[in-house]
């Protein structure tokens, strides 16, 4: 069983615009809402591909029924009552594939709820514990850290999150975190332009005791590190169609098929599928998805980071 976390959930709504022109009046395509929330996006991928998943989350009571009646049935669920309204959040994608997110902070939460949500984890028979996102107003920087604190060889701990909340986590020791470039970048205060300096930055985690790190690199895939494997991974994608959710979708596939570093090649073929997918809600994986992606053992560390070579060239 794989249980995510998620203390800040969401409905995401999407539109489509030519092009986005600031202080102009600009007109969209027909929303598209979702719920949402990087923890309830990765037990969706999972239970999509018949992985057995549960989602804990925080259900503000004032919009509780919309957020249920739009999940349906992509996931089980574990709803937290609490108070307030669920945020919105908007993505506008442009034709050019920019993508634009205006993320709202969430309801206020006391401690009674951050002891309920957790309680509400703590009662659930895990392999892993998953928790995901942002924290919402009112949540300690150390509620990552509480789920790492009850870890054990039987019930593994992954974090997907960032700022003070991945920084409190890392002294509680998870089995994995899986930040993006820029929030390992700002996790360690530190430019990072080469595949070999990511890998180095990931073992400085891994020597503070992080048993693992995935880095998601964006059009340089993805970057796994523990204390005895560097494996690099990437793929091919031909047509971008939405890279949000690719992130909750990398670590879904590497959950799926059992993390460690033979992990790291679904992980990837998983995020391709999410990033031809026109929403969160991913499609399929296909042998195509799978074909796409090569594995390096080897980890090439002079290698730029693409991200690093378009800066360089504005």
């Amino acid at each position: 069983m794989i249980v995510t976390v998620t203390p800040n959930p969401s409905i995401d709504r999407t539109v489509r615009v030519a092009r986005l022109e600031r202080g102009e009046l600009n007109r969209t395509s027909a929303p598209v809402s979702e719920a949402a929330g990087k923890g309830l996006n990765v037990s969706r991928a999972l239970h999509r591909h018949a992985v057995d998943t549960i989602a804990v989350l925080p259900l503000a009571a004032d919009s509780a029924s919309v957020y249920l009646t739009l999940l349906g049935d992509a996931v089980p669920t574990a709803p937290v009552p609490t108070r307030g309204s669920i945020r919105t959040n908007l993505t506008v994608l442009e034709a050019d594939g920019t993508v634009t997110k205006l993320n709202e902070p969430g309801p206020a939460v006391d401690d009674g709820d951050v002891e309920a949500l957790l309680t509400s984890v703590a009662a659930i028979d895990a392999d892993w514990v998953v928790g995901c996102g942002s924290l919402p107003p009112g949540a300690p920087t150390s509620f990552y850290a509480s789920l790492a604190r009850g870890a054990s060889p039987a019930r593994r701990v992954a974090v997907d999150t960032s700022g003070g909340a991945l920084r409190a986590c890392i002294s509680s020791c998870p089995d994995l975190i899986k930040p993006n470039l820029a929030e390992l970048e700002e996790l360690l205060d530190a430019r990072l332009q080469t595949l070999g300096e990511v890998v180095s930055a990931a073992g400085t985690l891994v020597s503070r005791g992080v048993r693992a790190v995935l880095v998601s690199l964006g059009a340089d895939g993805a970057l796994y590190v523990d204390r005895s494997h560097s494996v690099h991974a990437e793929a091919t994608v031909p047509r971008v169609v939405n890279t949000v959710g690719a992130g909750d979708a990398l670590l879904a596939g590497y959950l799926a098929a059992g993390g460690g570093a033979d992990a790291v090649a679904t992980a990837v073929a998983w995020s391709v599928a999410a990033i031809a997918s026109s929403g969160t809600w991913m499609k399929d994986v296909t042998e195509a998805d799978r074909s796409a992606v090569q594995v390096h053992r080897e980890v090439d560390r002079s290698r730029r980071l693409r991200g690093q070579l378009v800066a360089a060239r504005t």
